[in-house]
């Protein structure tokens, strides 16, 4: 009787073991990708632009974090637009963020390659964007191969939407330390800085909300002290 106690109390000691594991707490990242303006301007054009981010993993599956991004939206075509308009915004933002993955409300065994849909998750947040934009006013009555431009430099508040899938490697020790993300995000900006033009002023309404997007490819190192959590990707 005493034996099977003892041997109960092991198995039990056991399978909670396995059931739990460590991962890193703080995650570094970087990429690039290519942004495409929705703005009034009709034609909808693509630019590049790069970021940083730094997450504080609450869970494997959970984390808040702070990201910086900086390049150019472009939108717009003078010669063929109706209203001869086209802008670049050379613009740099900063905003915080949450985002949850699946792996947070799935199973907790490890599946093997189906655990790749444990990295797809969604987030959102709110950041400050800083404007630098030229945009085009009309032709240049002198040669209408060339645009009249302005200069405006704003902030806007905007409100980032997140839907992506990280792709976890393990180090020599086996824990997931390396990270390949692809992240698709949505930006909702509060202003008309965007793109220069405010139409509010001519037709003493609203505008429409002006968005960008951003396409994103890169790599994340895990770090730091170490959580312990029943969720995992690990297969032991």
């Amino acid at each position: 009787m005493k034996r099977i106690i003892i041997s109960t109390l092991f198995l039990a000691f056991t399978l909670s073991s396995f059931a739990q594991s460590n991962f890193y707490k703080i995650a570094v990242g970087a990429g690039f990708g290519a942004t495409q303006s929705f703005t009034e301007v009709q034609k909808h054009s693509f630019g590049l632009s790069g970021y940083g981010t730094l997450d504080y993993l609450l869970t494997p599956f959970a984390s808040l974090g702070l990201e910086l991004q900086k390049g150019e939206v472009n939108g717009g075509d003078f010669k063929n637009d109706p209203l001869n308009r086209e802008f670049v915004n050379s613009y740099l933002s900063f905003a915080v963020n949450a985002k949850v993955s699946l792996g947070q409300i799935l199973n907790d065994r490890y599946n093997g390659s189906s655990d790749l849909l444990k990295g797809i998750y969604m987030g959102t947040g709110v950041g400050v964007i800083k404007n630098s934009t030229l945009f085009s006013t009309g032709l240049d009555p002198q040669d209408n191969n060339f645009a009249v431009v302005d200069n405006l430099d704003s902030k806007d508040i905007f409100f980032p939407l997140n839907l992506g899938i990280n792709v976890h490697f393990a180090d020599r020790e086996g824990f997931y330390r390396y990270v390949l993300n692809f992240n698709y995000q949505a930006n909702f900006t509060l202003g008309e800085g965007l793109d220069g033009y405010d139409d509010s002023k001519v037709t003493f309404q609203s505008g429409t909300v002006d968005i960008f997007t951003f396409f994103s490819v890169g790599l994340k190192y895990n770090f730091g002290t170490m959580g312990l959590s029943r969720k995992t990707f690990r297969k032991y």
